[in-house]
């Protein structure tokens, strides 16, 4: 009887290892949330002012926190157009000077989506830092979107 229960105790202990039955630093659980904290506390609207800071500073902006969001696999799309060729589609509408931008989409064709150079640097602005806004808030919120976790219907 005595190695029954050692054997089964055994088996519990190691199946808590192998399923991942612990917490992990790299999935957020039990970190501080130090470098998560630097997004939370980033205006947003003062960051990516076009009219403020001048489009060149805002698009060097959306291209640092996009670099960090796509590493992290939250790059966003929005209307078939990944922020990436968004920020692409700026930089050559500065250099051509052009009024209007037209992104590709993800899958490499022009989109129907025709925006203003400055209204484009500014939604890539905030698309980038969002992102990781976003990501940050979920760690927290989440359980606020469970039926009957937390939401009284």
């Amino acid at each position: 009887m005595k190695k029954i229960l050692k054997l089964s105790l055994v088996s519990v202990a190691a199946f808590a290892l192998l399923t991942g039955c612990t917490t992990h630093k790299e999935l957020g659980t039990t970190s501080t949330g130090a470098e998560n904290n630097k997004y939370s506390k980033i205006d947003v609207e003062k960051v990516c002012n076009v009219k403020t800071n001048g489009i060149e500073k805002v698009i060097a902006s959306a291209k640092q926190y996009n670099v960090i969001a796509k590493k992290k696999g939250l790059e966003f799309r929005r209307l078939t157009v990944n922020n990436t060729d968004l920020i692409i589609s700026v930089e050559e509408a500065i250099k051509t000077k052009a009024k209007m931008v037209n992104p590709k989409t993800f899958k490499g064709k022009k989109s129907k989506t025709k925006l203003e150079t400055n209204f484009a640097a500014h939604r890539a602005c905030k698309f980038a830092i969002r992102a990781l806004q976003q990501a940050e808030e979920g760690k927290t919120s989440w359980r606020l979107a469970i039926p009957g976790d937390g939401y009284k219907y």
